[in-house]
């Protein structure tokens, strides 16, 4: 804890007096509250925090059931998450349980309102009406009320516009009330006597636009003001403070940003040179920080700094954080940095600091504490004793629902209190009741700990600074996302973390990549054969399909006779290689990652300009070939030890593994670094030679991969370069009877034909050749009746639309139930018009160019035969600016009405083209998803425990997804690859794939001497 410094003494002695008073007053007169004995709450809570098992499927139970549509839903769900324990919901459901199948309405309607009971525990109410109820009754107890409104992410423009308008709405009827003459409550009036804003409204930026992109802040920023403005303008007609809320981890610097920089419009700038501590007028805006945050300190410092700079006074309101889980896991996933303080007590720590600090500038600050910890309130008041700062000057503010008599124990005290009251519908507020309960049943959560008599007096008011706490069992802090079982491996693996762009400094790294790759392009790459470059052969120019007048590069274009040289030269190289040790092939494959790690932006940068992939996916890409270098690299040192088939007296058993000789690599366009490599270091770290040819459109990136190899330190001839034509040179090479094994990743008409030629052997021919074949896919998602479709809509349009649809792994079949289909239609529909389309050389575009003409006017022509077959439910507008490039766009575009046999749902398009159809039931839907001649890739979104299970047993693919987007597979994360007409069931990036480049050889030796045998040893 060396990062908090315990205050003096003088303050901590304070802080334990005050933190005693409080908790007199609190017993003194206790508020019913939420861990009162009595009612089903109470019983849900003790009997959650006594099981973790039961707490994680009540509170999935609790999210899925504002979806659940019918009594026989909410009874089978029920059954499903919690089986016979379902009864903690209310004990009068242990008949009605038996009886469910005959009326399950007995069952349903108690589950619901007892949930409904929960959630009004911490929602104050539905409409504005209801929070002027609120507000009023707050008064009357002297608590000043904040107002924040359920309902955070939108996917559409129109979702946004209904949520600008509930904020409206909020404002003008709060408005009227408070000028009816409504007295200010205590805590609405300030030092000196100054009334406060009364109107005091929350807002989230993820509410107010879909088009938020943390990778392109000032698009997001732009995009944000539109209705920040008009909510701003109200509240200053009206009177009200605007606090800008703070969510996830993604959304800070853009929030932060956004608070900057439209209070730095001149309509906004509310510009008070007086330095007293609480100047007149006061703030009428504010922002969320925090503390949880290992970067909130320096957040804050440098909004003061700012604020100082303005002249301007705003409102910081510092509490303690709601993401925990989320952001811990989520940065342990991506494998970065966790953003999060590990431990409750630093936290808590770092509360208090910043606590201190925003005291200390009151000049400019008006400080909130939104903390339900007597500890944290204790010391905020006692350093604020210290630099003599009368009460009135900060407030204290808690949840509607929570720590009354905390509220209750402030205002006594003398000191103000707002309270967070949430407004919404209940059962569609169920993410925030989901939420109040983690926090309540926490390990670690102050209230739990205080009313459950989890911890003493001396305990809860002991300094944070000074507690040695423990992690939270199943989190690591500070460490790489790791793969289980890989830490039991003597170079155990990790994932390399994809470049977080929401940062600035890592988008101007690649802006800077950028302009020095363009301003360098047009380079001639040679052919590689052996140790020799050869540069004297027709080139082909490789152009930007954003911007197809410019030349990225220029690659030599190989002939028959290169392809023969080459194939001489792998053949050469073949048997030293085979002979050098494993662990140096490893080292070199290492050291290639090593050096595209170090590269990462300049190849980014060739892929986006090159193969037009935008920031997010061409990075991605980098670290998927990174992965592939250093997992490949591992595999093969595991399976260099002899393993022991079968341990017998007398005799030593073991099976080892040796390479196949010379292979030919042919890789796609889509993924021109990732597959490229993953193809072509697989074989050769297993010890075989290959012949690396890629594809025409991004030949130009193949060349930076050689350069990269040649670096590492491969001898000449283990992989030989060959750019050029499939018909001049693929072909040949594929038949060649000295071919050993062919590796590719490509379309299934040039599978097919490789995989027929692959089976004819010749005269001279050594081996039956491997074909180790991966084609592509018709991949469909089902979205059952109970899916959280805040989460499915971009699932489904990032799978279909991401890189324009030109992923084997991409959505081409959204199969919906027909209960939801009309819904879903509509808001899918609305949302897709918010996907950004644009050059992939801009951070915020996700939809780009396909990759050359020929692609393009392939799926315009498939687009037109949907017409034909289906109903053209909505196709975007390309922005004038990319039609006027040249550039191969393709509009997104989903089609509706669409019968499992049409053209355009059993064709691989390979763009950006959804075909939506309707199933009756999951039993249908499964059928459709299945008919079809690929098995790549699926997914199904459900909250049902039921169809997830039946997804896996019944959902015939090689990779399936549940809950989240069917894109993106990592390295031994996902292992990668299909079956049926997507492949010949081999897993790219798994545990098995080397085996495919390897012959295992079984080895017998008698041990038997004389009749004594050796002792064991290990292999």
């Amino acid at each position: 804890m060396s990062n908090f410094l315990p205050p003096d003494s003088a303050v901590e002695r304070r802080t334990r007096e005050l933190g005693e008073i409080l908790f007199r007053r609190m017993d003194a007169a206790p508020a019913p509250g939420i861990f009162s004995k009595k009612g089903a709450y109470a019983r849900l809570m003790e009997w959650s925090m006594q099981d973790p098992a039961f707490k994680t499927q009540l509170f999935r139970f609790v999210d899925v059931l504002p979806t659940l549509r019918s009594s026989a839903e909410i009874v089978r769900h029920l059954q499903e998450y919690l089986g016979d324990k379902a009864v903690e919901l209310s004990p009068a459901l242990k008949a009605g349980l038996a009886a469910s199948s005959l009326a399950p309405a007995l069952v349903a309607s108690p589950v619901k309102a007892n949930v409904v009971a929960m959630a009004q525990q911490f929602v104050a109410g539905g409409t504005p009406e209801d929070l002027v109820r609120q507000l009023r009754r707050n008064a009357k107890l002297g608590i000043a009320t904040t107002i924040d409104l359920l309902g955070e992410t939108v996917v559409s423009e129109a979702e946004a516009d209904v949520f600008l308008q509930r904020n409206l709405d909020v404002l003008d009827t709060v408005a009227r009330a408070l000028a009816a003459g409504e007295k200010p409550a205590y805590s609405d009036i300030g030092p000196d006597g100054v009334v406060l804003p009364r109107l005091n409204l929350s807002v989230k930026i993820s509410a107010l636009t879909p088009d938020v992109h943390p990778a392109d802040p000032e698009h997001s920023i732009a995009a944000l003001k539109k209705r920040l403005r008009l909510i701003l303008r109200r509240a200053r007609e009206a009177g009200a403070f605007i606090n800008f809320d703070m969510e996830s981890y993604k959304l800070k610097d853009v929030t932060i940003a956004l608070f900057k920089s439209i209070l730095e419009e001149e309509e906004f700038a509310e510009i008070s040179n007086s330095k007293s501590a609480m100047p007149s007028p006061p703030a009428t805006v504010g922002i969320a920080l925090q503390a949880y945050l290992r970067d909130c300190e320096r957040d804050l410092r440098a909004l003061v700094d700012w604020a100082r700079m303005r002249g301007q006074r705003i409102g910081v309101r510092l509490v303690k954080g709601a993401y925990w889980d989320h952001e811990t896991v989520l940065a342990l996933q991506r494998g970065w940095p966790i953003p999060v303080w590990s431990h409750k007590a630093e936290t808590d720590a770092n509360f208090e600091k910043l606590s201190a600090y925003l005291l200390e500038n009151l000049a400019v600050v008006s400080p909130a504490f939104a903390t339900h910890n007597v500890r944290s309130c204790a010391f905020a008041m006692a350093s604020a004793e210290r630099l003599q700062i009368e009460p009135r000057a900060y407030e204290f503010q808690a949840l509607y629902g929570m720590a009354d008599e905390l509220k209750r124990a402030l205002i006594d005290s003398g000191y103000r209190v707002r309270e967070y009251c949430a407004i919404g519908e209940l059962l569609p507020g169920m993410a925030y009741l989901v939420r109040r309960l983690l926090e309540n049943t926490s390990n670690e959560g102050f209230l739990r700990q205080k009313n459950m008599g989890e911890a003493t007096r001396e305990q809860l008011l002991a300094n944070p600074a000074e507690v040695g706490p423990a992690l939270p069992a199943g989190l690591v802090a500070d460490r790489p996302a790791t793969q289980a079982g890989s830490e039991s491996r003597p170079h155990p693996f990790r994932n390399a973390p994809n470049t977080d762009f929401s940062l600035a400094d890592e988008r101007e790294k690649q802006r800077a990549a950028l302009a020095s790759v363009t301003s360098a392009l047009g380079r001639k790459w040679p052919l590689v054969i052996g140790a020799k470059k050869i540069a004297d052969r027709d080139f082909v120019d490789s152009t930007n399909p954003a911007r197809p007048a410019q030349v990225v590069g220029r690659w030599a274009r190989a002939t028959g006779s290169d392809a023969d040289a080459a194939l001489a030269a792998a053949r050469t190289a073949f048997p030293p290689w085979r002979a050098t040790a494993v662990e140096e092939r490893a080292r070199i494959v290492e050291r290639a990652a090593d050096l595209m790690a170090r590269r990462r932006f300049e190849l980014n940068a060739l892929e986006i300009l090159e193969a037009g992939k935008p920031w997010i996916e061409a990075d991605a890409d980098i670290s998927e070939a990174i992965d592939f270098c250093r997992f490949y690299a591992i595999e093969m040192r595991t399976l260099e030890r002899p393993v022991v088939t079968q341990p017998v007296a007398g005799e030593r058993c073991v099976q080892r593994w040796t390479p196949r000789g010379v292979g030919v690599v042919i890789a796609p366009w889509n993924f021109p670094l990732a597959i490229l490599c993953g193809l072509t270091v697989a074989p050769v770290v297993a010890g075989n030679t290959v012949i690396m040819k890629p594809a025409e459109q991004t030949s130009t990136l193949a060349g930076a991969l050689m350069e990269i190899f040649t670096e590492a330190g491969l001898p000449a001839g283990v992989i030989n370069l060959l750019t050029g034509y499939g018909e001049d040179i693929g072909a040949h090479l594929v038949a060649h009877p000295q071919i050993d094994f062919i590796a590719f990743t490509g379309s299934r008409g040039v599978g097919l034909k490789i995989w027929e030629a692959a089976g004819r052997t010749l005269p001279g021919q050594a081996n039956l050749k491997k074909v180790v074949c991966e084609m592509g896919g018709k991949n469909a998602l089902i979205v059952d009746h109970d899916a959280d479709l805040d989460e499915a809509i971009p699932a489904t349009l990032y799978s279909a639309f991401g890189f324009s649809g030109q992923k084997c792994s991409a959505l081409s079949r959204l199969i919906l139930l027909d209960e939801i289909h009309d819904e879903f239609v509509e808001r899918l529909i609305a949302a897709a018009a918010a996907v950004p389309i644009g050059d992939p050389a801009e951070p915020g575009t996700v939809v780009g160019p396909v990759i050359d003409r020929d692609a393009q006017q392939k799926i315009l022509s498939l687009i037109e035969q949907g017409k034909r077959e289906a109903r053209l439910a909505w196709q975007a507008a390309l922005p004038a600016a990319l039609t006027a490039s040249g550039g191969h766009y393709v509009p997104p575009t989903i089609f509706t009405q669409v019968k499992p046999d049409a053209v355009i749902a059993r064709e691989e398009i390979f763009g950006p083209v959804l075909a939506v159809l309707k199933a009756r039931n999951l039993d249908e839907a499964f059928e459709i998803a299945n008919r079809t001649d690929y098995a790549l890739t699926g997914g199904l979104f459900s909250r049902s425990p039921r169809n997830l299970e039946r997804a896996e047993r019944e959902f015939m693919v090689g990779n399936l997804y549940l809950n989240r987007g069917i894109t993106g597979a990592i390295v031994q994360r996902h292992p990668f690859g299909g079956f049926r007409m997507s492949g010949a069931g081999t897993k790219a990036g798994g545990h098995e794939y080397l085996q495919n480049f390897l012959f295992p050889r079984a080895i017998a030796e008698n041990v038997l001497r004389r009749g004594f045998t050796p002792p064991e040893r290990a292999e």
